[in-house]
């Protein structure tokens, strides 16, 4: 699948993380294909289908405490990272404030 955790919603992640929750391979410990804030940000935006804010405000809390952290190795990604974690936080926004959207 060639859909980023951002541009996912309702059962385009189910069925990604179904797809892609583990490597296969024999023997040994499973190795995961998604790093941790991906999973968390997909389980935002499961919050969010199901119109449970709560939960996808503090998983949003969640993310942007792992995202803003010094990183532990710099990998690049830190700017798709933030852009993200807005992008999450204007979602949360529009679906709390639907009258906003109209005009």
């Amino acid at each position: 699948m060639d859909a980023t955790p951002e541009s996912m919603t309702g059962n385009a992640v189910s069925q990604a993380e179904d797809q892609s929750g583990r490597d296969g391979g024999q023997g040994g410990a499973p190795r995961y294909s998604r790093r941790l804030s991906d999973k968390v940000l997909i389980a935002f935006h499961h919050a969010c289908d199901q119109a449970d804010f709560e939960v996808a405000e503090q998983l949003l809390h969640i993310l942007e405490m792992m995202l803003t952290r010094r990183p532990l190795s710099p990998d690049g990604t830190r700017r798709r990272n933030m852009e993200s974690l807005v992008a999450a936080h204007e979602r949360l926004w529009h679906l709390r404030h639907p009258t906003a959207n109209e005009g």
